[in-house]
């Protein structure tokens, strides 16, 4: 048996290439949309791509499975969902799986698991090498159900696509799924769908593969037996999903471009401009009003909370690779609107100060921090709005009058620097290391 695990760091997503070596025959196991690697190993290897599948339907990446059957291969996806929430317009050669059905990639046994928690249709698969002479099970592909120290949200289904009453009975169902695995042994491995990074569950660890009975040992929701408990646990404190999450549950259910690879081209525009240098080199003089999200393994989080999918976009950066690898990563999650690329215009610097200069006193204070932080400690004489509400809330000061911005740590209130210069501004200060370094006795005033 031939097995590749893949990763991306910018969708934190794992995805899988499984062959049998016998046959020549080969499966991808929730693909991107790019299925550029996926080939070149497959060839490299001697294997023909001949399956794919996904154990649902994601709502952080734009999937690669319909690229995969536009290119002939056969697909198993879900028929477990609901109305409404279920696959629609796909090609033809399309085999629809439930709960004990199997997938034969040659010698590789695949059998179907339904385990419903992160989203109603979602599938694990039970990977058996009968090729190399076993009939025990060595691992399961869990998708969005179990992580490494955690298992996927339930709560996407409302907060992005707006299915009242869907995290309850999400939550319900994972822990069900938990319950399920029970006749399963400790010694099955645990290949997840996301690492570190992803905003698809709270603590996902960073290593990329676990065992049940590693699991069963030290991930919190094998631990809590009392089902209100879990439940709580699971719905609460749960991060705000990018706004491109909604675009992605749409086109992965419904359908949209093929993908078409392209180059972004130096030019002058009107569009929004996102400056994708590092945050010090933004800060030393960046174009008034152009938003800085770092082109790092946190660039699609942030982003993703500003894209229109109806709007092109413009990029601005000194290194034309990082455009171009921009452009691509953008693709990922279904957005081909890059219209152009500028370089760095030195408009203005923007006004920095230490955590530790902030008094308490400022008249005009912002904390951009999430719900959770602020409920958990703010300044009294703070109001807050998070940064991900900028371009779309009436930010309330005065824009003639010095404005001082703070996060946790500094990320955050580094993009609220060109968001509020966009919306009318004029004198922005950075509070540059955020609330966790401001003096003690600041924040007990």
């Amino acid at each position: 048996m031939f097995f590749k695990q893949f990763f991306d760091k910018h969708l934190a997503q794992y995805s899988y290439l499984v062959g049998c070596q016998r046959t020549g025959e080969s499966i991808i196991i929730d693909p991107i949309r790019d299925l550029g690697e996926y080939e070149a190993a497959a060839k490299e290897e001697g294997l023909k791509l001949t399956h794919a599948t996904e154990t649902h339907i994601h709502a952080d990446f734009f999937s690669g499975i319909r690229e995969a059957a536009n290119k002939g291969l056969e697909i198993f996806l879900s028929k477990h969902g609901q109305d409404g929430l279920a696959y629609e317009n796909m090609p033809e050669n399309i085999n629809y799986i439930c709960e004990d059905d199997v997938i034969n990639v040659g010698n590789v046994k695949l059998e179907v698991l339904h385990t419903p928690g992160h989203t109603p249709e979602s599938i694990s698969f039970l990977l058996t090498d009968i090729g190399g002479g076993s009939d025990t099970p060595m691992g399961l592909f869990t998708g969005d159900f179990i992580f490494v120290g955690d298992v996927g949200r339930p709560d996407l289904l409302e907060k992005a696509v707006d299915v009242k009453g869907s995290t309850i009975v999400g939550a319900e169902q994972m822990y069900d799924s938990i319950k399920k695995m029970e006749p399963l042994g400790d010694e099955i491995l645990i290949w997840p769908g996301h690492g570190a990074g992803s905003p698809c569950g709270k603590a996902l660890g960073a290593v990329p593969l676990s065992t049940l009975g590693y699991e069963r040992q030290n991930n919190w929701a094998f631990n809590t037996s009392d089902k209100d408990e879990f439940i709580h646990k699971l719905t609460n404190n749960q991060p705000t999903p990018p706004n491109h999450f909604k675009e992605m549950k749409l086109l992965n259910q419904k359908g949209g471009k093929k993908f078409v690879p392209y180059t972004a081209f130096k030019k002058n525009t009107d569009h929004v401009k996102f400056d994708i240098r590092p945050k010090r080199a933004y800060h030393d003089g960046h174009g008034f009003g152009t938003i800085n999200i770092p082109y790092d393994k946190n660039f699609i989080n942030q982003i993703g909370f500003f894209l229109d999918y109806n709007s092109p976009i413009t990029l601005v950066s000194d290194k034309e690779t990082d455009v171009q690898n921009a452009v691509h990563t953008l693709q990922l999650i279904g957005f081909d609107s890059v219209d152009g690329f500028e370089e760095p215009k030195n408009e203005v610097e923007t006004k920095q100060i230490d955590s530790k200069e902030v008094t308490g006193e400022e008249k005009q204070l912002l904390d951009v921090r999430n719900d959770n932080e602020w409920n958990n400690g703010h300044l009294s004489n703070a109001k807050h709005l998070p940064h991900n509400l900028l371009h779309v809330t009436e930010v309330p000061f005065n824009k003639d009058e010095t404005l001082y911005v703070h996060c946790q740590s500094g990320i955050r209130s580094s993009i609220a620097v060109g968001l509020l210069e966009k919306t009318g501004f004029k004198d922005v200060v950075n509070v540059k290391t955020g609330y966790k370094d401001i003096k003690d006795e600041v924040k007990e005033q």
